[in-house]
């Protein structure tokens, strides 16, 4: 028996359009400009005189930083292109050469990262060459399936603060944010259609079956909302945390454990799930009955 209230056929229809429709807007209304992260690579030449005195490509590191020929490290995350090349530009003319011309082209996009998992046809991670919105990260996860629910959670990773040093202190993780599906595939409301962040990921639940509400879950430790949740096909150990709304300031999640009970025995599963969010690991699809621990940090 269908347990959405969604027709599929419709809904692909509608989001195909509602796509469509967001590409005919200018570029300049529905992204900012593209700003450099961790894991892309940039293709630097330096020009002198008319010559090419340097090119060569270089990874922006996981602290936001890029070790420049002559110079060495300049902050790269959260530049553009071109606030990049002034960067550089200035140290290199001041002490290094007369009139330098500083070209910088991004040669691979790897920061623009989101996670999507649940009731998707393709779910998974997808990289993007430009700032995502949630419907283009659907259409990219090939669209929702019958049984999604009508609400989606965005959990967004921590944010990093690069100082000159190249030194960054990360933030907590924020609560997750909730999204009305059935305004914005239904009805064509676009002000649901959020802007994702790189690192963004993204949990499409099942409408839970009368079944499903039978099997339980359980979520403790460092996390907003811990206790006991219904068990849903799809459901994997980083989604069920933002369901139970996200990690606490000191939660350690890159020690999660899930508790297994198997027949007889006991099955102990560690999972780092900060490496799920950075798309570095693979997330553990849960079982009925399934308990999650979020250990505190030892910091």
């Amino acid at each position: 028996m269908k347990t959405n209230v969604f027709s599929v056929p419709a809904v692909m229809i509608l989001l195909f359009e509602l796509v469509c429709l967001v590409t005919v807007i200018p570029a300049s209304a529905q992204k900012t400009t593209y700003l450099l992260g961790p894991g892309d690579i940039i293709t630097l030449t330096i020009m002198v005189g008319g010559r090419e005195e340097q090119k060569s490509d270089l990874t922006i590191s996981e602290q936001g930083v890029v070790n420049v020929p002559f110079i060495g490290f300049v902050k790269a995350e959260g530049q553009t292109v071109q606030q990049l090349e002034m960067n550089i530009l200035k140290p290199m003319s001041a002490d290094f050469f007369v009139d330098p011309q500083i070209n910088v082209q991004v040669k691979e996009y790897h920061s623009l990262r989101y996670y999507a998992s649940g009731a998707l046809k393709n779910p998974g991670l997808f990289e993007m060459t430009s700032q995502a919105s949630l419907l283009e990260l659907i259409a990219k996860a090939g669209g929702i399936t019958e049984y999604c629910g009508n609400v989606a959670y965005v959990l967004r990773s921590d944010r990093k603060e690069i100082n000159s040093k190249g030194v960054d202190s990360s933030m907590p993780s924020q609560k997750p944010i909730l999204v009305d599906l059935r305004s914005l595939l239904d009805k064509g409301d676009l002000s649901h259609n959020i802007l994702l962040e790189p690192g963004d990921n993204v949990y499409f639940p099942s409408k839970t079956s009368r079944d499903a509400a039978e099997s339980k879950i359980y979520i403790e430790g460092e996390v907003s909302k811990p206790g006991v949740y219904d068990f849903q096909e799809g459901l994997t150990a980083l989604s069920a945390c933002i369901m139970a709304g996200g990690f606490k300031q000191f939660a350690a999640p890159n020690r999660t454990t899930i508790i297994r009970q198997n027949s007889d025995r006991v099955e102990v599963i560690k999972v780092n799930l900060n490496d799920v969010q950075k798309g570095a690991s693979i997330d553990v699809e849960l079982k009925p009955g399934d308990r999650i621990h979020i250990p505190e940090t030892w910091l």
